[in-house]
């Protein structure tokens, strides 16, 4: 599979494979001889084609309305997502599309696509509540006016929006809303 594959207007397959701080940390120390190299290239054709679907109905969209994106999490296959510390659920998360484990079963039976971004200047409370009322989504992740979203589109179309804000103990406590309107910020 060839990460040079088009996905919407601007985007490659590559931007959505080769972004984030673990892929970019790990390519660093590829390049430096630390390591050897990570390969995160998908392996499904659902999953390529669900990272052009939502680069088309989700970020093109949202790149019109509010400018340049900037995305920090994007496809993770096996191989990325072993490198990732903890901070992840693969198997409800998306960000692996349609992949498969080394047992041939689907890592999230969600199917889809996943990603995390911000558009630079703009709160991303402004950006969460448009995409709930314009755009057909999956599953929107909002952890605060300052911080990245994280979208997805998938079958199931759910259009849930879950609020990941801080608890009493400082830990991120979900809860789901159903408007646009129950974004704070």
């Amino acid at each position: 599979m060839s990460l040079d594959v088009p996905c919407g207007r601007t985007r490659r397959l590559r931007d959505f494979a080769c972004c984030g701080e673990t892929w970019t940390r790990l390519a660093d120390e590829a390049a430096r001889g630390v390591r050897a190299a990570l390969d995160n290239t998908p392996r499904e054709a659902e999953t390529v084609a669900a990272y052009a679907e939502l680069a088309a109905t989700i970020l093109d969209p949202v790149e019109a309305q509010f400018g340049p994106i900037t995305l920090t999490y994007g496809f993770a296959g096996p191989a990325l997502t072993r490198e990732i510390d903890g901070r992840i659920y693969p198997a409800l998360d998306q960000h692996a599309g349609h992949e498969r484990n080394a047992k041939g079963k689907v890592i999230c039976e969600r199917g889809g696509a996943a990603v995390d971004f911000f558009c630079e200047g703009v709160s991303s409370a402004d950006v969460a509540r448009w995409i709930v009322a314009e755009l057909p989504f999956d599953r929107l992740y909002f952890y605060g006016a300052d911080r990245p979203l994280h979208v997805s589109v998938g079958p199931q179309r759910a259009g849930q929006v879950t609020l990941m804000l801080p608890g009493p103990s400082g830990r991120r406590v979900p809860r789901v809303v159903r408007r646009g309107g129950d974004i704070p910020g």
